[in-house]
């Protein structure tokens, strides 16, 4: 069932195809400020928080996901997408704000062997289910 007419689609979809097109290149000169200003480091207001509310939402997603694809749930389909991309944002900045040693090493294995894999499963999810039903 189509919720918006085709004719809005079509007018709709290359402004927006060109808006998120053009904030993805807008990106690449901010990444160079960033890379020149950023500190190297920093002391971080509600550290555990961020962490805490980013594990919340990957139980969210991955139990979500879980539940909809064992009941052939369409919606299993975007939640698995977006579970996939907070799974590899979590492998990433685990393993880039670990400290060097037994922490790094400790990031990249759960990176390789929970994280990574968890994502790539999800996005097979994703990838093999209609996202519009």
């Amino acid at each position: 069932m189509t919720l918006v007419a085709p004719r809005f689609r079509a007018r709709r979809a290359p402004r927006l195809a060109t808006l998120l097109s053009g904030a993805g290149v807008a990106l690449l000169p901010w990444m160079v400020v960033l890379s020149r200003t950023l500190p190297q480091t920093a002391e971080v207001s509600n550290w555990s928080t961020a962490w805490i509310g980013l594990d919340a939402m990957l139980a969210a997603g991955l139990s979500g996901t879980g539940l909809l694809l064992g009941r052939h749930d369409p919606r299993a389909a975007p939640l698995a997408a977006a579970t996939a991309a907070l799974l590899v944002a979590d492998a990433w900045f685990d393993v880039t704000t670990s400290a060097p040693g037994s922490a790094r090493a400790t990031a990249v294995a759960l990176a390789l062997c929970a994280e990574l894999p968890l994502a790539a499963a999800c996005a097979a999810v994703a990838a093999r289910r209609p996202l519009c039903a």
